[in-house]
């Protein structure tokens, strides 16, 4: 679909929503674009909408006092960000960043219908019931891989999720990137990565990680 308008890409992505939503919808939310590399949401700020993603792959982290970040999950087209829908209705700050990882286009919904969409669409409030157990069992994997598991496991675990969430067995990610969001160090991720590719799971080309199995 070439240049799809609101109402388009609430049609092709959100085909459960009762014809009225759509349509308050289509009246209400305004379409962005964001650059790779710009953030759509940053710790400390107020809420103002609801972000529907629709085109595009959004990375949610949080960042420690030592400016380390924390990976937690990607929001690709047909995903809102619960922690948004969170922090809209109860009027509080974002605690996490959410940065675009190529370009991206968002559906901005006021906060002012938040209520009025819980209370009067049973497909708005079972959609966000869903969002809601989809990111606390994503939050589960993580929570689990720190606690649970040895870096090789980590590794092992966060790479198979990229390949999966992102659909593609390339992967444009520097040591120092991937050892950020495991919280690790690139000395470590470095060493854990030739000893996979030893293992002819991945290849190590000079700008990106080829995922085999």
């Amino acid at each position: 679909m070439e240049n799809p308008t609101v109402g388009g890409y609430i049609n092709s992505l959100f085909p459960q929503f009762e014809p009225a939503l759509k349509s308050i919808l289509t009246d209400s939310a305004t379409l962005r674009d964001f650059n790779s590399g710009e953030m759509l949401m940053q710790t400390g700020q107020n809420m103002r909408s609801t972000v529907l993603v629709v085109a595009g792959t959004v990375k949610l982290y949080r960042t420690g006092d030592d400016g380390q970040e924390f990976f937690m999950y990607y929001l690709q087209p047909g995903d809102a960000c619960a922690l948004s829908m969170i922090c809209a209705t109860r009027q509080e700050t974002s605690q996490v960043m959410a940065k675009a990882i190529e370009q991206t286009k968002v559906l901005m919904i006021p906060i002012a219908l938040m209520d009025q969409l819980m209370r009067d669409y049973k497909t708005w409030y079972y959609y966000v019931l869903e969002t809601y157990r989809t990111r606390f069992e994503e939050l589960l994997f993580v929570i689990d891989n720190i606690s649970f598991k040895a870096m090789d496991e980590r590794l092992a675990f966060y790479l198979k999720k990229q390949v999966k969430d992102l659909n593609s067995t390339t992967i444009h990610l520097t040591h120092s990137e991937i050892a950020s969001d495991l919280n690790t160090s690139r000395e470590v991720v470095s060493r854990l990565l030739k000893k996979m590719e030893q293992a002819n799971q991945i290849v190590m080309h000079r700008n990106y990680i080829e995922y085999l199995q």
